[in-house]
């Protein structure tokens, strides 16, 4: 394995993004969709199951852009000022990231939302092709429970849909996923992107649709994570939205309209991007 790509969270917004910039990177001759290992959290789980489905680039893209080939969404209407209070009063004084995260799992099991089987169908249509793609995929969760992460791959015994499912269960958002007896809520909860887990490759990507800012404290947040793959001789690039990809997505990333803009943003902002290191995979 020499080339990962790691893609962080971001709502749908974030998928539609991350795939906008992929094209438009590969328009400009910097295709790094045949990396050898894939590292995904939350929305970039959607996207690394996408890119192993078959499809190509042009077909993943018309997914976003097009109205007639869009998945099926459901809106989720918050109330961010209300939301964080709420996530705040659950943390209380928590001792350490991982207490942190077994207390968002509370906050994401006592949590009213929609039916996890009405959930899953939105993930089922997402992605294009529900079997584990040959290539490497990493697609990180935590555990509701203990607050420990879950890394799923095609050795893991779990199905695809599922994996994402769970890497995708935004707190208090959408319903924790059940899986072997246990529930799982988004991977970000541990880091936006999880970045540690390209270790060993020369060569990473990263991808954050939110940006680097890590939205919940992590013992190995995002900056670190880069700053230990460099130590260990890897080439390391991040990409972050640039303003007009910011603006794009807006200020509900788990809006479905926002699908479209976020898209041509993401592919213009490829197109003029430059990464010395990469090449034609």
């Amino acid at each position: 394995m020499s080339e990962a790509l790691v893609l962080g969270g971001g709502g749908v917004g974030g998928i539609a993004w991350i795939t906008g910039l992929l094209a438009g990177l590969a328009d400009a001759g910097q295709d790094v969709t045949g990396a050898g290992l894939i590292v995904g959290t939350s929305a970039g789980s959607a996207v690394a199951a996408q890119l192993g489905s078959g499809l190509t680039l042009e077909e993943l893209y018309a997914r976003q852009v097009d109205p007639a080939l869009q998945a099926t969404e459901i809106m989720a209407e918050m109330d961010l000022d209300r939301f964080a209070a709420d996530l705040g009063a659950a943390l209380g004084e928590a001792t350490g990231a991982e207490d942190l995260r077994r207390r968002v799992g509370e906050f994401a099991l006592r949590a009213a939302t929609v039916p996890e089987p009405e959930r899953r169908a939105v993930i089922e249509s997402r992605l294009p092709s529900h079997a584990w793609p040959a290539r490497e995929l990493k697609i990180v969760a935590v555990d509701a429970d203990s607050g420990l992460p879950r890394v799923f791959d095609k050795e893991s015994g779990v199905g695809l849909v599922d994996a994402v499912a769970a890497s995708c269960a935004v707190p208090g958002v959408w319903p924790p996923v059940t899986i072997q007896g246990r529930r799982y809520v988004d991977g970000g909860v541990r880091s936006i992107a999880n970045a540690d887990y390209a270790v060993g490759a020369s060569r990473v990507l990263v991808i954050v649709p939110m940006g680097a800012a890590e939205p919940f404290p992590s013992e190995k947040p995002l900056e670190q994570a880069v700053e230990e793959l460099g130590a260990q001789g890897a080439e390391v690039a991040l990409v972050e939205p640039d303003e007009a990809s910011r603006a794009a997505v807006g200020d509900n990333a788990l809006d479905p309209a926002t699908r479209r803009p976020a898209a041509e943003a993401g592919r213009r902002q490829g197109r003029g991007l430059t990464i010395e290191w990469i090449r034609a995979l």
